[in-house]
């Protein structure tokens, strides 16, 4: 067992949120789709073929972050009963890690003539990141007191969108600046921007990986661990089913998932194809996502403790509403902008509190991991279905105006969800 509080091992966990979170700027959110749809369109021509299908190059920018996630999916939930009965959580952590890393270092050979490889690096990408935040959130409720998680959860996203942003703004003085750093002003740049990303994850990772405990209460792995990990997840799905405001939370975090991160996945897309934002105006942007996105994890940690973590997000969600009504009829950059800034806060506030609020409510239990993989389950499922449902409305309808109208449905979904909790929970 390790002291939960230790400072040290706090700071180190919250690290990981500095590695990893290079993968949703650069690759999710900024220089790798505005990259994407360079090489993908020529001469308004905005149509691609692949695997004998004719696709519009954004809906299949959508339905390969879905495909990723998808996967992730399928085998996080086994892999983490496995993890927890087994106790190498840290080890399945590190794992996806690396293949995240390493997927987003291929990138750097993706161009116009090999898009396998850039829809097939962003898929393995996506399953690193994603599988390795199941064990990564796992640990929260074993390093840090219940008074305490809000405030820690908080400071790993705050970490993320501060170190994000410094390799963004080194990423994007390289690509605006070639010739000083020798580079030539073709596709370079942005392909050494991935590799960057990749090295940064890696590098960052053992930050995390050094402080990190292997097997926090010594469980002792014998027989077969297969079978052992889906009776373990088995277990922990029984026990989950027995609680009354577990699967209540679990069903409202699916719902606003799918709006929340279909939003911050396809908010590049949209500012290039509905707004004709240029390059350095949608990189400005995210940028200013990013830098409120700290204070907005802070400002909601905070309303937290007043108000309780539930009055607290169902205030975002009313937000989030106004957001994608607002979005609708935006056609400015300066619009954007303004919309970005309100973005941020709420994007801050309600990935912060959701991880926090969701360890809060889990009954006293050694099986963290696979606890977590169904909070994943709920949020990367939620993504699966809100990107593909973005990238079919925009195919059916021609616009991307109607995919961002259409996420509503989701926030007010999930807001009734939270209102339904029982009472004792809604002051968390």
């Amino acid at each position: 067992m390790i002291e939960k509080g230790n400072k040290k091992i706090i700071r180190g966990w919250a690290m990981y949120d500095w590695a990893n979170s290079v993968y949703s700027l650069v690759i999710t959110s900024t220089i790798f789709p505005i990259y994407y749809n360079a090489v993908t369109s020529s001469d308004g021509n905005d149509q691609v073929v692949f695997l004998g299908r004719q696709f519009t190059n954004t809906a299949l920018y959508s339905y390969t972050i879905s495909a990723g996630f998808l996967l992730v999916v399928l085998i996080s939930p086994l892999l983490s009963g496995i993890a927890d009965y087994s106790g190498r959580k840290k080890a399945f952590m590190r794992f996806f890690c690396y293949l995240g890393s390493a997927a987003c270092c291929a990138l750097y050979f993706f161009d116009k003539d090999h898009l396998g490889i850039g829809l097939g690096g962003l898929m393995l990408a996506t399953m690193g990141f994603s599988g390795s935040l199941v064990f990564y959130n796992a640990y929260l409720p074993e390093i840090a007191e219940v008074k305490d998680q809000d405030r820690v959860s908080a400071l790993g996203f705050g970490l993320g969108y501060v170190g994000s942003a410094i390799l963004l703004i080194v990423n994007l003085i390289m690509i605006m600046s070639p010739e000083t750093f020798g580079m030539p002003s073709d596709g370079t740049p942005a392909r050494i921007s991935f590799v960057m990303t990749g090295i940064w994850w890696f590098g960052f990772s053992h930050i995390t990986f050094r402080v990190l405990p292997k097997n926090v209460y010594q469980k002792q792995a014998s027989g077969n661990l297969l079978t052992k990990g889906y009776a373990e997840l088995l277990g922990v799905w029984k026990q989950i089913r027995t609680e009354k405001a577990l699967p209540m939370f679990l069903t409202a975090f699916f719902v606003y998932s799918m709006g929340v991160q279909t939003m911050m996945y396809m908010a590049a897309s949209f500012g290039d194809k509905e707004i004709s934002m240029k390059s350095d105006e949608l990189i400005t942007t995210i940028l200013i996502i990013q830098f409120v996105a700290m204070i907005g994890a802070w400002a909601f940690s905070r309303a937290s403790s007043l108000f309780g973590n539930i009055r607290a997000l169902s205030v975002s969600l009313v937000i989030w509403v106004g957001i994608c009504v607002s979005a609708y009829f935006v056609y400015t950059a300066n619009a954007f902008y303004l919309l970005a800034a309100v973005v941020g806060l709420v994007m801050g506030g309600i990935q912060s509190l959701s991880r926090s609020t969701y360890a809060k409510m889990l009954p006293e239990t050694h099986d963290h991991a696979s606890y977590f993989s169904f909070y994943e389950l709920c949020e990367k499922t939620g993504i699966v279905l809100g990107t593909a449902s973005y990238g079919l409305i925009e195919e059916l309808t021609g616009s991307m105006r109607n995919s961002v109208f259409a996420l509503i449905v989701f926030f007010v979904v999930g807001w009734f969800f939270l209102f339904r909790l029982p009472r004792k929970n809604t002051d968390l």
